[in-house]
């Protein structure tokens, strides 16, 4: 028995669990710029897009604003002019300002001061075609964030394919050695692609939608300013019409 309990003993100071030898060591963690690297090529021009579409959301939230449609300051002095019938008074106050309806007022103030006789529906038709001009130009602006999020996702799929086929050219070959290896790394290649062009074009879709929404909403306030502005304008012009 005792001879029984000391083979035993000894088996379990060899097993695992009693061993003083080190554990295999767990496998190490992927940083984030190991991930990216494996993406492939795709990845640089998908980060100069990630760059592009974070400026423009920026640039966005800066000047997609009722602010720059119209300011209650300007407003209320353009009144004061209209009022007082000093058309070209209010043509030097829109050349100052920097909002939409003052660029809209001085396209359509110019043109009366340089053509007496031009009737005030013709007036109004350059107003309106400044109106369409600003409004096509924000449209524009936006549509940049809607055509990376189409793009960025093709490229990603782009990468995707590149990835695919080089795991398909691994298995093909007759290497053996690194074949476990290299088929990692094509489909790492293609998912890391896909993932990264659809963390671009999420986003930039999103954006795209918040600030269409926005565009219109400063649409809708530049054309009823300019409605308001241009309505007191044709009013005072017929009064000053009808006492010559």
């Amino acid at each position: 028995m005792k001879l029984i309990f000391s083979v035993s003993f000894l088996l379990a100071l060899a097993s695992p669990a009693f061993s003083q030898e080190p554990l295999a060591p767990l496998a190490q963690t992927t940083d984030l710029w190991h991930v990216i690297k494996s993406g492939g090529l795709v990845m640089y021009p998908l980060g100069a897009i990630s760059i592009l579409v974070l400026m423009l959301i920026l640039v966005f939230l800066v000047t997609m604003r009722r602010s720059a449609v119209l300011s209650n300051r300007y407003m209320q002095a353009a009144d004061a002019l209209i009022r007082k019938k000093d058309y070209l008074g209010l043509l030097a106050l829109s050349h100052r300002h920097n909002e939409a309806i003052a660029s809209v007022m001085e396209r359509a103030l110019n043109f009366l001061t340089k053509n007496q006789n031009a009737t005030m529906p013709e007036v109004r038709e350059i107003a309106q075609a400044e109106g369409v001009r600003l409004s096509g130009l924000w449209s524009q602006r936006v549509s940049y964030l809607a055509d990376i999020g189409a793009l960025a996702p093709m490229l990603g799929l782009l990468g995707t394919v590149l990835g695919m086929i080089k795991s398909f050219a691994v298995v093909s070959g007759d290497m053996t050695g690194a074949r476990q290896a290299m088929l990692a790394g094509g489909v790492a290649e293609a998912f890391v692609a896909t993932a990264a062009g659809l963390l671009i074009g999420i986003p930039a879709m999103a954006g795209y939608a918040f600030f269409r929404g926005r565009v219109q909403l400063m649409i809708s306030e530049l054309e009823a300013a300019s409605t308001v502005l241009m309505a007191q304008v044709v009013i005072g012009h017929r009064n000053s019409s009808q006492r010559d």
